[in-house]
């Protein structure tokens, strides 16, 4: 196998690119064309028809058309390769790009984490450790502002969510803008077709596309590549044709004084105009979130020689047509093709626009996971549709309400340009929003100076914020519609987030008194039989209330006591070794143990995770070692570390007595050997929320309503961690908060 296959065997970490060659790197360039680069390039379908909607419609003079290509050239030269390929994606996570590895980093720079749970020995893993320069006084300055200011945390949080939300709207528009814009082409062709056949025509499509999300794309993978170059080299080729045909003068619209000529000469209409401009660098948000799939390198290389000046070659080819051919303005893209290579571009067209959408739905997927790992949103089934490449998953629940989201914005919009007003409002937020977290980060992590960071903010945000007022103007013409859904799904998010949050202070509260645990002796007052007892819980220290409520009502219990804990850490990725930290609670007669189970926030649960034999793999190196250790919480790493495997361990009485003679195991591993052959119960402790009788009538709406459907109907605990029915035990509890 060659390099360049390996890395991308491996799932292409960014620690093993560092010492790529050349051919990898190339080679992951071409790869991210299909996966990073397929709904940015397919802009050109729709913005020139979306920015001359409206009464700008009457302004189609030379100078006009000008002034549109000059602000399309300018807001792609600084948004896209000044701001996000060689600032941005210089921010990355261990690797990890997007709104969530942003909020990552400040979180574990400034401690604005508002995960529960966290704890110092988490600052021992290698991806949470923070290197950098010596620290600021501006970037102390903000640290301890933060510390001491509860309510900024939290306000940063919704921000982050905003920006999330409207990245899971863009899953929602870029199918149905994509997919119509290139159908509605057919139109040249087949005049008397009516609209009705082609919105059909865009439903199938989009009914395919959401049906083969099951079969993962990498079993298309191979074809998005060459589908995406195909598509640059056309429009590219056909750019070049159109400025030299209709007209070689195009490049002098390359100076910013056009851009000052158009908004004098247009006034309102023109400010108007700018939400269809900002459509240009849709999928610049997307190419930062998939950078963990390759390398900053590879994408750079790939944007800056190949996708940057093909996109602006197409947008200055049209701008030559059109200044020729102003009655075409509504339909210059298919307009400004040449008739003998019509239909070959069409179809390579709609291709294009299907990898596009497939780009921006994996996107999607990959949000909702982040989202529940770090508690923002409710379990889902999430299944993994690679054995080879990791991170890509199908979430099924998800899949099908963004198709029914895209059918309902396709049949009830049937117009490109709304749909043009809604995308733009959804991706010029969504690029503030990244705007804002990278001023922080320079300050926090880079250790810049506050001049520099505001700097910045200043110049990114104001051409931002610019073009979302022109945005913000279309809200009724289409705008609504990611305003609607993100308010939506800032709604679910926020009420989950809070409901999370007050059972684990619930939890907390309640916690059982050690004192009271070993007032009751080692046999804490009941008989313990054979077998092993796993408690999950919220809590990281502490004995759990459900574990009162056995010790009060029952009269007997397992022999070996396990206090189970699945968190999420503030890193993208956890390693298998650093995944559980087993640590003994109380003497070590009572046979009390507690397992927290860490994983980052891009980490996916195996649904076939073998935890069982994990488990007990890890507490028998534990008690091994724990005479050399001092008896301090151990990292356990269980994957053939052991003298025999977890399998060869865990055989019947005649095995352990014959692997005796190559090594000797203490009493206590061999009675937690038995314990596991007699059997495990997994005790999950069910919980009900109910608002307080005293709380507002929202609240109570919020918890009793909203929490409580989602609670209902999301994934329950036991089947997000792979419970077998059999060894099921639920207790019911009830917390008010």
């Amino acid at each position: 196998m060659s390099p360049s296959e390996e890395a991308l065997e491996q799932g292409i970490s960014q620690q093993n690119l560092r010492k790529a060659s050349c051919m990898t790197v190339v080679t992951l360039a071409y790869q991210s064309l299909g996966v990073v680069y397929g709904d940015l390039s397919t802009s050109p379908l729709y913005v020139y028809k979306t920015t001359f909607s409206g009464k700008l419609s009457l302004h189609e003079n030379d100078e006009e058309i000008y002034g549109v290509f000059s602000f399309i050239f300018w807001t792609f030269t600084l948004i896209a390769l000044i701001k996000y390929v060689l600032i941005v994606m210089s921010a990355d996570d261990n690797g990890e790009g997007g709104t969530f590895a942003l909020y990552s980093l400040l979180c574990r720079h400034a401690r604005l984490s508002i995960l529960p749970n966290q704890q110092a020995a988490d600052e021992n893993l290698s991806a949470y450790l923070t290197h950098g320069s010596m620290e600021s006084w501006q970037s102390s300055s903000l640290k301890s502002f933060s510390e001491k200011h509860p309510r900024f945390r939290k306000v940063l949080f919704i921000f982050v969510l905003l920006g999330t939300c409207m990245a899971i709207g863009d899953g929602v528009l870029t199918p149905t803008i994509s997919v119509l814009s290139a159908v509605s082409g057919v139109k040249l062709k087949a005049t008397s077709l009516h609209e009705n056949y082609v919105v059909l025509i865009s439903c199938v499509i989009i009914v395919g596309l959401f049906s083969l999300q099951h079969h993962g794309t990498h079993r298309v993978a191979f074809m998005f590549a060459p589908i995406v170059a195909a598509w640059l080299l056309c429009i590219s080729s056909i750019g070049i044709y159109n400025i030299f045909r209709w007209n070689p003068n195009i490049f002098h619209a390359l100076s910013p004084v056009y851009m000052l000529k158009f908004l004098k000469s247009t006034g309102t209409e023109g400010w108007i105009s700018l939400g269809g401009v900002v459509l240009s660098i849709t999928g610049v948000e997307t190419m930062f979130a998939d950078l963990g799939h390759f390398s900053s390198l590879s994408i750079r290389v790939a944007f800056t020689f190949l996708v940057y000046p093909c996109l602006i070659l197409a947008y200055m080819g049209e701008a030559a047509f059109l200044s020729k051919h102003h009655e075409d303005i509504q339909r210059s893209f298919y307009k400004a093709i040449p008739e003998a290579v019509f239909w070959p571009v069409f179809i390579v067209a709609t291709f294009a626009a299907v990898v596009g959408s497939q780009a921006v739905i994996s996107a999607t997927f990959s949000i909702i996971s982040q989202c529940c790992a770090l508690n923002c949103f409710p379990f889902v089934k999430i299944i993994h549709t690679s054995s080879k490449i990791y991170g890509q998953i199908y979430i099924p629940e998800v899949n099908w309400i963004l198709m029914c989201l895209c059918l309902a914005v396709t049949i009830g919009l049937r117009d490109t340009n709304m749909m043009g007003h809604a995308y733009g409002l959804a991706v010029t937020t969504v690029m503030f929003v990244t705007t804002c977290l990278m001023a922080l980060v320079m300050i926090i992590v880079w250790n810049q100076r506050i001049a520099i960071a505001v700097a910045f903010l200043v110049f990114f945000g104001s051409v931002e914020l610019l073009y979302i007022s022109a945005s913000v103007y279309k809200i009724p013409e289409g705008g609504w519609i990611p305003l609607a859904l993100s308010f939506i799904f800032m709604a679910i998010m926020y009420i989950w987030n809070y409901g999370m949050t007050k059972k684990h202070e619930f939890d907390v509260e309640n916690k059982v008194s050690m004192n009271r645990i070993l007032s009751l002796g080692p046999s804490l007052g009941m008989v313990r039989v054979p077998g092993i007892g796993l408690i999950y819980t919220n809590l990281v220290s502490g004995v759990p209330a459900v574990f009162g409520h056995f010790v009060t009502n029952l009269p007997a219990f397992h022999q070996v006591v396990v206090f189970v804990c699945v968190k999420s850490i503030q890193v993208p990725y956890i390693s298998e070794k650093d995944r559980l930290v087993i640590s003994r609670v109380g003497p070590k007669e009572y046979c009390m143990f507690r397992c927290i189970v860490r994983y980052g926030y891009k980490d996916l649960q195996q649904e076939n995770y073998d935890f069982e034999n994990r488990l007990v793999s890890g507490l028998v190196q534990f008690v091994e070692a724990e005479e050399d250790s001092d008896s301090k919480p151990t990292s356990v790493s269980y994957i053939d570390h052991m003298e025999h495997s977890t399998s060869d361990i865990l055989q019947s009485k005649t095995s352990m007595e014959h692997l005796g003679s190559s090594c000797t195991f203490k009493d206590e591993s061999l009675q937690i050997l038995r314990a596991k052959e007699s059997g495990v119960a997994f005790i999950l402790g069910h919980s009900y929320a109910k608002a307080k009788k005293s709380s507002s009538i929202l609240k109570k709406f919020a918890i009793n309503v909203v929490y409580a459907f989602l609670s209902k109907n999301c994934r329950e605990p036991d089947v997000v961690l792979n419970v077998p029915h059999t060894s099921l035990l639920e207790v019911g509890m009830i917390y008010y908060v």
